[in-house]
């Protein structure tokens, strides 16, 4: 059987020894998660909790060690400890999505080549990645089904027609919707190790939906959503930004801890619809946001009334005004609201964003002046970057 990129380096990480103990990471069974697609690798290496912070120099050499196999793009290895580890043998499998049990905390792997930020990180936290964008935004909310993934893509696009270099990246692992939303299925290029963004729209974007076939379904735990999510930040070339819009997946998980902490989030803006069971979850995003030290930007509410496409009569189905409460009673910012309309969906399912497809429209314009607060607040000086830390 031919040998699988998978399993070349696994061959290359035994060859990566604890200092310690002597023994290599794959007989060890330190090795865990190893997955190799599309020249993309990621992989943990299980380790002692207080252990953690001297095998930094064993991870980022098995990182380099990967990224050296031909054929490989780039390479993420995550230290991932467990208060009480019980190290298992070695599959032998060429994709190594083994189990960790509940009570892991991911160690943040170190920077990429180039991503060497001048401040010196909280003890604990690895050094802060995308050095050269001025301000990230995380588009989040509460659930899913929100509107949360359109309302980014809006208002990626309406800062870049308003003239700034913007970045869009697709952080939901399990359900990239970016692809779509642009109207491109183009794969990213790869030039000295480092993956080129797709450009589209006047934007750079990453998806992890750009380096899978559609249909791939992502079958990760934790320490490897954190590593592909790394490898888009900090392993991507996406050079001096203005902003980056980062469309964060539904809840309050790895993705939401992996940004807080290993970006200098400029704040966090919160989606949800005016009915009282999404804005319970908005809370909860709220107050997550709150206990990593993100400024919360404000609160959107999508889907706030209905617009017939026949005859244009306005229906509130979802209720109405319930965000703009609910910000009021959280004392964050009500940065405005988005109607229920045919054309938003239905453009955005094209990949064509209503925002520049009909930058005339009133729904074009809504996204617009959300888009003109947000430059408003974390570009000239409205907000403030809050320090980091990492959450236990």
């Amino acid at each position: 059987m031919a040998e699988t990129l998978a399993d070349v380096v696994r061959q290359a990480l035994a060859g990566i020894r604890d200092p310690e103990t002597g023994k290599d990471v794959v007989s060890s069974g330190m090795l865990q998660g190893l997955s190799a697609r599309d020249g993309l690798v990621q992989f943990a290496l299980a380790v002692p909790r207080e252990r953690a912070r001297a095998l930094e120099p064993l991870r980022a050499a098995a990182e380099r060690a990967a990224a050296a196999v031909p054929g490989v793009l780039s390479a993420t290895c995550v230290l991932t400890a467990h208060r009480d580890i019980a190290v298992a043998p070695p599959t032998g499998q060429a994709h190594d999505h083994a189990g960790h049990g509940h009570g892991h905390a991911p160690n943040p792997a170190g920077p990429a080549p180039g991503s060497a930020r001048a401040t010196r990180p909280p003890a604990g936290q690895g050094v802060m990645l995308l050095p050269d964008v001025r301000a990230i935004v995380a588009i989040a909310s509460g659930k899913g089904g929100v509107g949360k993934s359109t309302t980014a893509v809006n208002l990626a696009v309406s800062l870049a027609a308003a003239g700034l270099k913007v970045g869009l990246l697709d952080a939901d692992i399990y359900g990239p919707s970016l692809p779509q939303m642009l109207g491109t299925r183009e794969k990213p290029r790869a030039t000295g190790g480092r993956i080129i963004p797709v450009s589209r729209w006047g934007l750079k974007a990453m998806s992890i939906g750009f380096l899978v076939e559609e249909e791939t379904p992502m079958v990760w735990r934790g320490p490897m959503v954190m590593g592909a999510l790394e490898q888009m930040l900090g392993q991507v070339e996406w050079g001096p930004l203005d902003i980056m819009i980062v469309d964060m997946p539904p809840g309050t998980g790895d993705a939401q801890l992996t940004m807080s902490q290993r970006v200098p989030l400029a704040g966090a803006v919160i989606v949800s619809t005016p009915q009282d069971v999404a804005l319970i979850d908005a809370r909860r995003g709220v107050r997550m946001f709150e206990k990593v030290n993100v400024p919360v930007l404000g609160l959107i509410e999508n889907m706030s009334y209905f617009c017939c496409p026949n005859c244009n009569h306005r229906s509130e189905i979802f209720g109405h005004g319930g965000a703009r409460a609910e910000a009021e009673r959280m004392k964050v910012e009500f940065l405005g609201e988005l109607p229920l309309k045919l054309a938003i969906r239905e453009l955005a399912d094209a990949g064509t964003p209503i925002a520049i497809a009909r930058p005339e429209s009133d729904e074009a314009k809504a996204y617009h002046a959300i888009a003109a607060r947000l430059r408003s607040k974390v570009l000239e000086g409205a907000a403030t970057v809050a320090p980091r830390f990492v959450v236990e």
